[in-house]
């Protein structure tokens, strides 16, 4: 029988020949790390490498991302469609084995994770899927969800900001299905980080009310089953301190920082071998290892039994067996289009002037009855976010329930949505003040980089804020969501606009969707039936000179819509030929075919004027260097918000000066 020492040396060398040959990776984790590894993916992860997407599978999350060999190699070894090539290809072009696990280029990969921390985060929102999930759909006898979340993570993670606020969370909540693995090998790039990090981890996650084991050798597979055994019994989230040397095995670099971001070199190389009595040439692995580490035979079994359990759940639960197989598979309900078109519908015909966080709010009332699948929350402002609706019921009182009380954590909430998105079964949307997206932005780069179905609600979303102040106003924040690959922006101007949006964000499968909404009241608009079906397209012409082809485009979003309307009437009555875009979605308008573009902003109208209050240069691609914009070029002040207009210039006085300007 192979040695566990020697399965764990196939990772160690797979890794650094890998990391060799790319001339580029991070050799010391994956060393360091390898026995605590065998232990786990051997002895305790339940998966099945034919099918990575088993639902009840245990969750693996490599929040140290930088060691991803470590990861390549577990998957190649236990049988996923990674091989030896692929692991020759480390960090090349267009191979399954980047630099960072990749989510949706590698099978096995859960999560793309390199910014540290966030791996941690995904994996806490992966943990309270799992127990949402099991309390909605689990019966006495029948436990069809019930999986645990596997994390390893080293310094980085722990130093990261990140941490403190979803680990706190996690021991609030008693996600006793959470169990880390922390790679205390005392070592970062800049060297021993005993010079800059001299926290007690230990206590400060006792402090979380987590359970902690300390002082694991993590090269002892005896002190490592033991530790994992009594954390997998425990009801509250679990820390392994496991002590390990980086780059274990090689002679002259384990222990120190050299061997953390560079490959060993061809000499320490051989001097490895050497150490580790391993005799392979480079990329080749003995089949008897490859035998002892095979997980497929298993890992199908296991997931037949799994359908034996699901079968018989079936049988005894037909209603609610077919709502959860429609809820893991992502499907709307069959009679979703039908109804939520009928309620927007109704909203054109039933004219309110409300606030658009509060429009919002009335949609989650309409829409949540037959989407029992979202998950929502906002970070301690539910109340102004209007995020809750009449049967939210919190999931730190009752496990089955559908709302999330995220406290001021606004990276660590949108991480941990990322996290719930990515586990399967729900539509998180999270929430908080748009100026507070700057606390979050990597984990909504993060939800665009995955692709991940996850609605972000941001309110409050400009100058009209007032006496809060420009602390509070957010100026450059709508653009640079704008700007960000793959995200989808809007920014409604009333109730109607802010269902639809909400329908789209709801429908959209293949990345976020932040939906931006005003504090204050916003008039609503007067729409044909062809208008409003045209809403759903990003950008269409609210208002216009009937039949004849107009002098000057008003171009506005959200609460400034009223202004370009207003004004629209002012010109129309002066004889001015005038149309009114709204423009919503930039990013959805932009993906319309030419001849709709071209109907809505046609090019030979080169007199445009956009007027939106948020930062003025974004606009730019839309009126063109013969157009004007009304929009904001500095922070705002503290004052009400008629003042605050008034001084930047939303005012129907600028307005008509800037149209009258153009229009001559």
């Amino acid at each position: 029988m192979t040695s566990r020492k020697m399965l764990a040396n196939a990772i160690r060398v797979l890794s650094m020949d890998a990391i060799q040959k790319a001339n580029s990776g991070h050799p010391g984790a994956p060393m360091g790390m390898a026995d605590i590894a065998e232990v786990l993916w051997r002895d305790y992860l339940n998966h099945n490498p034919s099918n990575p997407q088993w639902i009840n599978r245990d969750r693996f999350i490599l929040s140290n991302g930088h060691s991803s060999m470590l990861l390549y190699s577990l998957l190649h070894l236990s049988g996923y469609n990674i091989t030896i090539e692929d692991l020759k290809n480390f960090r090349q072009l267009n191979s399954k084995t980047p630099g960072h696990p990749e989510y949706g280029y590698t099978d096995g990969v859960e999560a793309t994770t390199g910014p540290l921390g966030q791996g941690l985060a995904n994996a806490v929102g992966l943990a309270i899927a799992e127990r949402t999930l099991a309390a909605q759909f689990n019966r006495p006898e029948h436990k069809i969800i019930d999986h645990y979340t596997y994390v390893f993570l080293g310094d980085g993670c722990m130093m990261e900001g990140i941490s403190h606020e979803v680990c706190s969370l996690a021991g609030t909540m008693r996600l006793g299905k959470l169990i880390l693995f922390y790679d205390n090998n005392g070592i970062s790039i800049d060297g021993e980080v005993k010079n800059w990090f001299k926290d007690d981890t230990a206590a400060r996650f006792e402090a979380y009310n987590w359970h902690v084991v300390r002082d694991i050798d993590g090269h002892d597979s005896n002190s490592i089953k033991e530790a994992i055994e009594i954390s997998r019994v425990t009801d509250k989230p679990s820390l392994l301190i496991c002590k390990t040397i980086i780059a274990f095995g090689a002679p002259t670099k384990s222990g120190t920082h050299i061997a953390h971001g560079a490959p060993l070199g061809e000499e320490e190389i051989a001097a490895t071998r050497k150490a580790l009595n391993w005799k392979e040439l480079p990329f080749v692995i003995p089949r008897e290892i490859y035998r002892s580490w095979s997980a497929k035979e298993i890992g199908h079994t296991k997931e037949l039994n799994w359908n034996k359990k699901l079968e018989l759940y079936e049988k005894n639960y037909p209603k609610l067996a077919k709502e959860f197989r429609r809820r893991i598979q992502g499907d709307l309900p069959l009679t979703w289009q039908e109804t939520s078109q009928k309620i927007i519908d109704q909203l054109q015909t039933k004219p309110a002037i409300i606030a658009s966080r509060k429009a919002s709010q009335n949609t989650l009332e309409a829409f949540s009855p037959i989407l029992p699948e979202l998950l929502g929350g906002s970070a301690d402002l539910t109340l102004s976010n209007l995020t809750a609706w009449s049967n939210s019921k919190s999931i730190t009182d009752n496990p089955a329930g559908n709302y999330i009380n995220y406290g001021v954590r606004e990276f660590g909430m949108t991480a941990i949505g990322n996290g719930i998105a990515r586990h399967g079964g729900f539509l998180p949307y999270t929430s908080t003040f748009l100026i507070f997206v700057e606390y979050a932005k990597n984990a909504v780069r993060m939800a665009a980089m995955m692709k991940m179905r996850h609605i972000m609600i941001y309110t409050h979303d400009s100058i009209g804020l007032g006496e809060d102040g420009p602390t509070h106003q957010p100026v450059e924040q709508l653009a640079g969501l704008r700007m960000t690959p793959n995200m989808s922006i809007w920014r409604p101007c009333d109730q109607v606009e802010t269902a639809v949006a909400w329908k789209k964000a709801i429908e959209r499968y293949d990345g976020p969707t932040a939906l931006i909404l005003s504090r204050q009241n916003l008039v609503q608009q007067n729409r044909t039936q062809q208008q409003v079906k045209n809403i759903a397209r990003g950008g269409y012409v609210l208002k216009d000179c009937i039949g004849e082809k107009p002098e000057l485009i008003l171009i506005a979003t959200g609460s400034e819509i009223e202004l370009a309307v207003e004004a629209y009437q002012k010109l129309h009555d002066e004889g001015y030929k005038v149309r009114v875009v709204s423009l919503p979605s930039t990013d959805i308008f932009d993906l319309q075919d030419i001849e709709y573009r071209e109907s809505v902003l046609p090019k030979k109208v080169h007199s445009r004027l956009a007027i939106e209050a948020g930062i003025a240069e974004y606009w730019y691609k839309y009126v063109g260097f013969s157009g004007d914009i009304i929009g904001m070029t500095n922070f705002g002040e503290s004052a009400p918000a008629k003042d605050l207009f008034k001084v930047f210039g939303f005012t129907i006085e600028n307005v008509l000066l800037k149209a009258r300007q153009l229009l001559k």
